[in-house]
């Protein structure tokens, strides 16, 4: 539990603080944001706005996780390793994003394919090892299953190993880019992340207290390396708090690609190494919800040759366009963030009540 304290407030510290050194630099450098032409009008005034603050966000998690592991003395675990292995892989596939997009002074960054390409090495690298049966512990876990799973394994479906990967990469190709849709409006995304992420910290506490290792029992939870992960989660909470001052509402840096990628696939990391796969979509709702948004869009645009269901997408964009205020979405979706989340550990603390 010192791990978890000591990580969280590390983090959250070196963010507050190094987020500010990284405006002054990324602005002297003239690493600014580029606006979309055919987005809301009211964010033209953000048009050099400095960005890949996500930098600040990852390494700051980061070094209060292994400073916090170093002042407690003890040994990083293989789940947290892979976690920080997809977090930061994620993360430096959102800055080569970010950096063409400054260099070259333009919205767009990486060709999607190319992007898609950089996610998939991630994700699928990510899953491989997760599988490997080297990496099982003293009860023969390893860090993610051959089963699906909503709040524990669902036993009666065991996945080939191939399947379990593709399964993987779709999980994070999905979550890191609806991190990335939801990033469109200061602080809406770094707000949620720290609701989401906090969850997850509570639910790798109780994971570990309920952990087979140590109760046994049909309610215990059969997940390697549950507080090391929670370790984890608290100093990704910490770090998206500290940044979150600097990128509330008018925000004085933009956590870019850098930020939302990696943001999303720790978030779906996290859903494989906890068997909450099911579950991450409640949690994460707001992120859902936004990429839905975005589909549905697309979809009805084709079918109906021009017509459109939301004014703009991401759904963000269409309570604008209504004319709510940025602030006022901002907040809004933050309730609904906690709405969702509430839920979700509604449910998985129910569901071990239940003793299911």
């Amino acid at each position: 539990m010192r791990a978890i304290l000591l990580a969280g407030g590390l983090s959250l510290l070196i963010a507050l603080l190094g987020t500010r050194v990284a405006i002054t630099g990324f602005t002297k450098l003239g690493y600014g944001q580029e606006i979309r032409d055919d987005g809301p009008t009211t964010h033209h005034t953000k048009r050099g706005t400095p960005t890949m603050g996500g930098v600040v966000i990852v390494l700051a998690s980061v070094f209060g996780y292994f400073a916090a592991k170093l002042i407690t003395l003890d040994l990083p675990s293989a789940s947290a390793l892979l976690l920080i292995f997809l977090f930061v892989g994620c993360g430096l596939v959102g800055f080569l994003d970010d950096f063409i997009k400054v260099a070259k002074q333009r919205s767009l960054g990486l060709r999607s394919k190319a992007k898609m390409i950089g996610l998939t090495l991630v994700a699928v690298t990510f899953g491989i090892v997760a599988l490997l049966p080297a990496l099982e512990d003293d009860r023969g876990q390893t860090p993610a299953s051959l089963h699906i799973s909503f709040l524990r394994d669902i036993e009666a479906f065991t996945l080939p190993a191939v399947v379990v990967v593709l399964l993987i990469w779709l999980i994070v190709a999905g979550t890191s880019n609806a991190v990335n849709l939801t990033d469109g409006l200061d602080g809406l995304a770094t707000g949620a992340s720290v609701m989401v992420f906090g969850a997850y910290t509570f639910v790798n506490i109780w994971q570990n207290n309920q952990s087979c290792a140590i109760t046994g029992g049909r309610t215990c939870y059969e997940v390697r390396d549950p507080l090391d992960l929670a370790v984890i989660a608290a100093a990704i909470t910490g770090a998206c708090f500290g940044f979150l001052w600097w990128n509330a509402a008018p925000a004085a840096i933009f956590m870019g690609d850098t930020g939302s990628l990696a943001l999303g696939g720790a978030l779906a990391g996290f859903a494989v190494l906890t068997r909450t796969e099911f579950l991450m979509v409640i949690l994460g709702g707001l992120f859902v919800v936004e990429t839905l948004s975005v589909m549905m869009q697309v979809g009805f645009f084709r079918l109906t040759k021009g017509r459109r269901i939301f004014r703009m997408a991401p759904l963000h964009h269409h309570f604008e366009m209504l004319g709510w205020e940025q602030v006022t979405v901002v907040i809004r979706f933050w309730i609904i963030t906690g709405l969702t989340v509430a839920t979700g550990l509604g449910i998985f603390y129910a569901e071990w009540v239940a003793g299911y």
